[in-house]
This record gives structure tokens, C-alpha cells and sequence, in this order.
């Protein structure tokens, strides 16, 4: 079983990356402090440490691959399964905050902090100072995720909504459909209802693809299919 991915980058959405890597596409449950630091602009060449989970569920199996952002943050969640009472999901979940500042909660024994992370509650934020207190020195200087500017974007039109809506009923991923409906505005602000916002993300789609088919077409062609020779 694999321990670390290289690839590219498919889809962030949430906290799952999916990841192409030699052809195959997988797809990576990332813990939400471990969420915030990896790219989410499809194509981008990433490198994520891997935790395999394996379960069974009836007579079915199934993987469920964590992803890290380096060794010491899959060790950490390591760490924390030893805990008798955390499994692979409660663990992911528990990594809201920054792992540093969970680290530093374990080593001073700060259970009403550790009650704060989701699905943990008082006896499993005692279970897990019993086991890890004293232990979690290397895991103190993890870094948090770098502050990302988020670009303001003004608000959707009630009639985008409708619009919205038909795009995800057509099974666009929601995060195409707003980038679709946002840019289709920015070139035609003139357009106040859904039936021509339709209309008008038809047509620059359409004329997109166009004109990449004559892109195409113009370029030279170096190597002519040869014409059957006549008996």
C-alpha cells in the first residue's frame, strides 16, 4: 500500500482532493486544518502524504486514503488512532483546528479545549491526554494554513440563482456553474433573467469551443494520410 501521492491536482471541493496520479485518479479525504493548505486550482502539481484506512462493510470492502501535507502531520493522526476510542473519521473530523494548537492542548492537559473540536467530548478528550500527554512534543511546531485572501464576489442576482439551479439539475459541479454564471456576467451585464443567461453562457461556451476547433484546423499537418494505390 502507497504512503505518499504525486500528481496532479483534478478537484479540491471541500475536503476532498482528487488527485491524478500515473493515469489513475484518486480521491483523498483531507482533515479541515490539512484542507486549508492545499492548492485548490485544478492542474496544479501536488505531493500529499497518505494514510490508508481499510474497512469492511457487509462483505464488502473499502479504501478511504487521508491525505497530509508532510510525514509529521500523518504521524500526528497516527498518534491520535492509538487512542482507543478515535477511529480514522473522528480523527479527521478532530483535525478542525490547527494540529499545533491540538498538540499544545495535549501536552497542558486542556480537555475544554480538546471538547471544542468536533466529536470529541469529555470522556474521549480524557482518553486521549491519558495516552498522549507528554508525547506530542514534535507535533507543537506544525504550521498553520497560510491566511488565503478570498477575492470578494459580488452577490448573485435572484435570477442567477434560477439559472444556478438548472446548471446543477444539467449535473455541472456547483463550483463550474457559479464560475460559469460570474463570467458570463462580467462580459454581458446587460442580462437580467435566466432564460437569456442560459442563452448567453450557451453561446460563449459554444463560441469558445469554436474557436478552439479552428485553432485545430489551422495547424499544419506534417504527415498526410497516404491515398490507396488503384489495382
Amino acid at each position: 500500500m502507497f504512503s505518499r501521492i504525486s500528481g496532479t491536482l483534478v478537484e479540491h471541493a471541500g475536503e476532498i482532493a482528487r488527485i491524478e496520479s500515473a493515469g489513475l485518479v484518486y480521491d483523498l479525504v483531507l482533515p479541515p486544518s490539512v484542507a486549508d493548505k492545499v492548492p485548490e486550482t485544478p492542474g496544479t502539481p501536488v505531493m500529499l502524504e497518505v494514510f490508508p484506512h481499510f474497512a469492511l462493510d457487509g462483505n464488502a470492502g473499502k479504501y478511504t486514503f487521508f491525505g497530509f501535507s508532510n510525514a509529521i502531520e500523518r504521524e500526528f493522526f497516527e498518534a491520535l488512532l492509538s487512542v482507543a476510542s478515535i477511529g480514522p473519521k473522528s480523527a479527521a473530523r478532530a483535525f478542525s483546528a490547527p494540529m499545533g494548537r491540538i498538540a499544545r492542548a495535549i501536552d497542558e492537559g486542556d480537555h475544554a479545549f480538546l471538547k471544542t473540536l468536533p466529536g470529541i467530548g469529555q470522556q474521549k478528550a480524557r482518553d486521549i491526554v491519558a495516552k498522549l500527554q507528554g508525547k506530542v512534543a514534535r507535533f507543537l511546531l506544525i504550521q498553520d494554513a497560510p491566511h488565503r485572501e478570498v477575492p470578494a464576489r459580488p452577490p448573485m442576482p435572484a435570477f442567477a440563482s434560477e439559472a444556478l439551479a438548472v446548471l446543477l439539475q444539467l449535473a455541472y459541479k456547483r463550483t463550474e456553474a457559479e464560475a460559469m454564471i460570474a463570467e458570463t456576467l462580467e462580459r454581458a451585464p446587460h442580462v437580467n433573467d435566466a432564460e437569456t443567461l442560459l442563452a448567453e453562457i450557451y453561446r460563449q461556451r459554444h463560441a469558445a469551443m469554436a474557436s478552439t476547433s479552428a485553432i485545430d484546423e489551422a495547424k499544419p499537418r506534417w504527415i498526410q494520410p497516404r491515398k490507396a494505390e488503384s489495382a
